[in-house]
């Protein structure tokens, strides 16, 4: 067995900066409402005209991710991409971001578990590696949120939430079999997966709908639904659970984390976690604060700047933790 680690990371988010204020403007909501409820008080949103999309996004952080890791675009042996706003129902993504970064004929796994999405693709991408089957492995979540939500009052639960952004990391083989990434942890539980959801447009709600006059937007459930009390109370339960079976795997204890990223669903839950586990605002990495909810993208946006900013160096032990629609959740131990 091989052991993989994490070589290069990279993230994009556009230029365009929405604020609370700038939603209080054309939905009926305020700063203190959306800052008190979830942390936010900004995101960023692709702007009409900007050329970015949920490929192109993905393309951009990974090309940093690349050159951080020190090899070329044609050392690349498989792209796996996560998001739930692709840029087509089909094709999916990864193969778009192949073609963008002009790479031969890698194969491209596209992933669809929304906010666990990125501990997923990475969960995959380790065991390609680890089997010995591939040596280098691009993994990407990216998010194009604004495309989709409704922005007006009666959605504003859940518009004033998700942003727009992408992150990467280039996984490779390594010989220290003591770090990288020691083990990951994957788990969903279905029954509950229309508390958060999005029903349309789908094979289910699909183009004579989609044409359809429908003034009230009533009938086709075409912006997402979220139950938000009964999703924040499965995500801190599920959160502490996947945190604990990590640390666990690895004969580790909770003192022994130096960094935790959880997904930025909320920044409540992330502060509802520290405090459960006891950890110090230098031991919890938040940006959820500038960039809103960005889903697939979450946790790589977090870990490249954590990364960034020195807050993850080397021989720290890093603990990722997701929790998402359907409901899925993850977690990844790793050594840096």
């Amino acid at each position: 067995m091989y052991q993989s680690k994490i070589a290069g990371l990279g993230k994009y988010v556009p230029e365009n900066v929405v604020t609370n204020d700038d939603l209080s403007k054309i939905m009926d909501t305020n700063d203190e409402w959306i800052t008190e409820r979830t942390g936010i008080k900004e995101r960023r949103h692709i702007k009409k005209g900007d050329g970015n999309t949920t490929a192109v996004m993905g393309m951009k952080a990974a090309k940093i991710a690349i050159e951080r890791a020190g090899i070329s675009k044609d050392d690349i042996d498989l792209i796996v991409f996560a998001t739930l706003s692709p840029d087509y129902y089909f094709p999916g993504c990864g193969v778009q971001v192949q073609e963008m970064l002009d790479i031969d004929t890698c194969p491209a796994i596209d992933v669809r578990n929304q906010c666990s999405g990125f501990v997923y693709a990475l969960s995959i991408a380790d065991q390609f590696i680890k089997t010995g089957m591939y040596k280098n492995v691009l993994v990407i979540g990216s998010e194009n949120h604004s495309g989709g939500l409704d922005f007006t009052t009666r959605g504003r639960s859940v518009s004033v939430i998700f942003g727009d952004g992408a992150g990467a990391a280039v996984l490779t083989r390594s010989d220290h079999v003591s770090q990288g990434i020691l083990s990951t942890h994957l788990h969903s539980e279905g029954k509950h997966a229309m508390e958060l959801s999005l029903k349309g447009p789908s094979t289910m709600h699909w183009v004579p709908e989609i044409i359809k006059e429908n003034p009230q937007g009533d009938d086709i459930p075409y912006y997402p639904y979220m139950n938000g009390q009964f999703v924040f109370k499965n995500a801190v339960q599920r959160f502490s659970e996947v945190i604990n079976e990590g640390l666990e795997a690895n004969g580790l204890e909770v003192k022994d984390i130096d960094m935790l990223i959880p997904h930025q669903a909320n920044l409540r839950i992330s502060q509802f976690i520290q405090k459960k586990f006891r950890l110090s605002d230098d031991q919890v990495y938040n940006n959820i604060q500038r960039y809103g909810n960005t889903t697939a993208a979450s946790i790589p946006i977090a870990l490249t700047e954590a990364w960034e900013e020195g807050k993850v160096k080397e021989e720290d032990l890093v603990v990722l933790a997701a929790f998402g629609s359907g409901f899925t959740w993850a977690s990844a131990i790793i050594k840096w």
